[in-house]
């Protein structure tokens, strides 16, 4: 299960950001020729080898990317997990979710969902109070 992390990056990313963070969780740690090298992988792809190094410093300015300097090269890795990053936006979309709607608006969607959606709710609750029990235990 993947926990809030302390570390918040800015979560608004483009399309090319969004492909080049998902090249840096699947390499673990990368060069600007190891993500260039990545993406021109495809036959039809064109992207100037400056657009991946601005790419990268961008990440890094968001909060997404650290940046290692060894002599003179360059080298990035990635501040949380993929599954961080994904607990993180499904975090603030239920929080945004939540904080423009009204009990009767939650209410009606909830009841609108199908069978399956209904158990993963009835199996988030179930962890949620699991989690909450243990919490009270270690206390």
């Amino acid at each position: 299960m993947a926990f809030l992390p302390q570390h918040r990056p800015k979560l608004s990313l483009g399309p090319l950001e969004s492909e080049i963070l998902d090249i840096v969780w699947n390499l673990k740690v990368v060069t600007v020729k190891n993500v260039h090298d990545q993406i021109l992988q495809d036959p039809n792809r064109e992207l100037a080898y400056t657009s991946v190094t601005t790419v990268l410093q961008r990440l890094t300015r968001k909060g997404w990317l650290k940046c290692s300097k060894k002599g003179k090269a360059f080298s990035w890795r990635p501040l949380i997990t993929r599954e961080q990053a994904q607990a993180l936006q499904s975090y603030e979309k239920l929080n945004g979710f939540l904080a423009i709607s009204n009990p009767d608006v939650v209410a009606s969607f909830v009841d609108s969902l199908d069978t399956t959606s209904l158990e993963q709710i009835e199996a988030i609750a179930s962890r949620l109070n699991a989690i909450r029990r243990n919490r009270k235990e270690q206390k």
